[in-house]
């Protein structure tokens, strides 16, 4: 049974923090008419958001849950991938064991993470992070290594570079578990009863995403510089939707990394910062 907002219930509409990224059109399908407060930021910025409380609920770089313990995963919708994933790339000036500096595209944090883990463990580097403002192209800097994300990172790319990874496949080839990129994460101060109102919205949203990406493909393509067939085969067989069992894995091995490297606390319970939910106990 879909969930619906019952006038009354609430002092106020839930705030919803979403990207506007063709990544996350599925996602986000149908959920601003569902009587949410949908924003609309960069996923660096929502997680900045959600940290000052501005928002109840965030899609965030997943990372953002391994830096405290401050978050909760709410929702078995997500933004990953099995392999190739097209939209986040690493591009190379020199080989990767010679990256000494590394521009990281602004809006990242979870790919910018899985990039220098990438790096330090498979080539024992670990090079000067530079921001790559938005707005900013290739030709506005010089570093060794250049992470684009998003819809940015699609496409081909001008420059001299020697190498250019897809972070999803080197991911998923290493590690042999999928990669999850964006979560949808709130604080652990949140009432039940706003999960239990939010949740069912989440995955429902999640899965008339699913149902319509050939509608979702037609409305965008164009204005993301791609063919029709281009964005649906974008968005149906470079990205995955679902926090499943593997996904969770692959978040637990993620942050085993990260923490290795300090690029997170160690110590924190991850498995259960994104613990499978039982669904809420009845509709409201």
């Amino acid at each position: 049974m879909i969930s619906r907002f019952v006038p009354g219930r609430f002092n106020r509409p839930l705030k919803v923090g979403a990207v506007q990224y063709l990544n996350t059109k599925p996602l986000v399908h149908g959920l601003a008419g569902r009587g949410l407060d949908v924003v609309y930021d960069l996923p660096s910025r929502l997680a900045d958001r959600l940290a000052r409380r501005e928002l109840d609920v965030a899609l965030i770089p997943s990372v953002e849950v391994f830096r405290g313990d401050s978050y909760r995963v709410v929702s078995n919708a997500c933004i990953g991938c099995r392999g190739a994933v097209m939209s986040v790339k690493l591009l190379f000036r020199t080989p990767p064991a010679k990256v000494a500096t590394l521009a990281v595209d602004e809006g990242s944090r979870t790919s910018a993470t899985l990039a220098r883990i990438l790096l330090a463990e498979r080539f024992g580097v670990r090079p000067a992070i530079e921001p790559l403002a938005i707005g900013a192209g290739l030709r506005d800097t010089d570093a060794d290594a250049v992470l684009l994300i998003g819809d940015r990172a699609i496409g081909s790319h001008g420059g001299a570079f020697q190498l250019v990874w897809d972070l999803g496949d080197e991911w998923v080839r290493w590690q042999g578990l999928p990669f999850v990129f964006a979560v949808w994460a709130a604080h652990r101060g949140v009432s039940q009863a706003m999960l239990e109102r939010l949740e069912p919205l989440l995955s429902t949203a999640r899965d008339a995403g699913k149902a319509n990406l050939a509608a979702i493909a037609s409305a965008e393509a164009a204005a993301h510089g791609l063919t029709v067939p281009q964005c649906l085969g974008y968005l149906r067989d470079n990205l995955h939707y679902d926090l499943g069992d593997g996904e969770r894995e692959a978040l637990a091995a993620f942050y085993a990394h990260a923490a290795a490297l300090d690029l997170a606390p160690a110590g924190l319970d991850i498995p259960g910062t994104v613990a499978r939910r039982a669904p809420a106990s009845q509709p409201i």
